[in-house]
């Protein structure tokens, strides 16, 4: 037990002092001509360096939920094997994908602390926010069951100085749904862009594009200002003029709805992951942006801390960090996840961005 209130005194240390000012997260999917489907990512935190790593769970794994009154809440049973990100605590699952190939993942949604209660009496049912991915994970293999499975529980708030979230959940087949609380209901949207990002709530960002109805790809028509004043666009890109390029969340949402919706199609999966990670580079929040100069802090190269990318058809996690920018992967295929152990493992085993040296013959 006191195991687990260092767990919630590190969670509310790391996300509840300025989760307004120093959290985002931007995600996106893409489709490939061979019938893949590919959710990615960004994981965005300013405040200071993220203990995260990799999480192996097999089929069968007894999941005990953390309350806020130290009292163990639901337990629940693996009936799929997993793999996920976690911070800081591995329950605490960002992102993942399980071996049926349904991914879900946990943004951050400041500002809507209120809408999920504190515990319940029945503690027995109760399943925190912060264990909703690894719970979803563990169990499901359609949105649809998870509609039906949170009938039998009740989701509540671990602490809510941790700050709010909603989840993003995807079937291999595209469709995807956003949840998010409303009255203290979980409400499932369904998301035709794809993309999400973080406050306000979703419904208001589909609507917020209305805004940007003149955006297109490519370059905008020559125009003519008067008898004398011809004007010709002054570089590539002038179509897409007016879309807004600073880090805010109703700003990220646009520009990836854009920017997803505007890739031209890959023929297989892997090339929509390659493709996800290069329109995810226009979403790496240097550091310093977030910061006063003298609040920056120490041995953090980038806000964008880790960078996801799940194709669900492949069955494969890729992802990369702030410290190496080198594309790694976990193939769930390899994975045994009926006698395999529960294992975890950093993200980083060295936080040190390994550079190639070219060799050059001297004749």
């Amino acid at each position: 037990m006191k195991r687990y209130f260092l767990i919630i005194a590190a969670a509310v240390a790391l996300w509840g002092v300025s989760a307004v000012d120093a959290s985002g997260c931007t995600g996106i999917s893409l489709s490939a001509k061979d019938g893949s489907r590919v959710v990615a990512r960004t994981v965005d935190w300013a405040a200071e360096p993220m203990e995260s790593g990799l999480v192996v769970v097999p089929r069968g794994h007894w999941h005990r939920v953390f309350t806020s009154s130290g009292d163990y809440g639901l337990e629940f049973k693996s009936i799929y094997g997993y793999v996920g990100i976690y911070a800081e605590y591995e329950p605490f699952i960002i992102e993942g994908v399980n071996e049926s190939g349904l991914s879900a993942g946990l943004f951050f949604y400041p500002g809507h602390e209120d809408l999920l209660c504190e515990e319940p009496q029945d503690s027995q049912h109760t399943l925190t926010d912060m264990q909703f991915v690894s719970w979803i994970l563990a169990r499901f293999s359609s949105i649809e069951q998870v509609k039906n499975g949170l009938k039998e529980v009740d989701l509540v708030s671990l602490d809510h100085r941790i700050g709010s979230v909603h989840w993003r959940i995807a079937e291999p087949s595209g469709r995807m749904v956003v949840v998010e609380v409303v009255d203290g209901v979980p409400v499932f949207y369904e998301n035709p862009v794809g993309v999400l990002t973080n406050s306000p709530e979703f419904p208001w960002h589909l609507k917020n594009l209305n805004n940007y109805i003149n955006i297109a790809p490519g370059n905008a028509p020559d125009a003519t200002l008067n008898d004398k004043l011809r004007l010709r666009s002054l570089g590539q890109g002038s179509g897409m003029l007016g879309l807004p390029g600073d880090f805010t969340s109703p700003s990220r949402f646009v520009q990836a709805a854009f920017f997803s919706s505007t890739a031209p199609m890959g023929n297989t999966g892997f090339d929509a992951v390659t493709q996800a990670f290069h329109i995810l580079n226009q979403f790496d929040i240097p550091i310093g942006a977030q910061h006063q100069k003298s609040m920056v802090p120490e041995g953090l190269p980038s806000a964008t801390q880790f960078t996801v990318a799940i194709d669900q058809k492949g069955m494969k996690l890729y992802y990369r960090t702030a410290w190496n920018s080198n594309i790694r992967c976990v193939e769930l295929k390899g994975i045994d996840f009926k006698n395999c152990k529960y294992q975890i493992r950093p993200l980083d085993q060295s936080r040190v961005q390994p550079v190639e040296i070219l060799k050059w013959h001297n004749s």
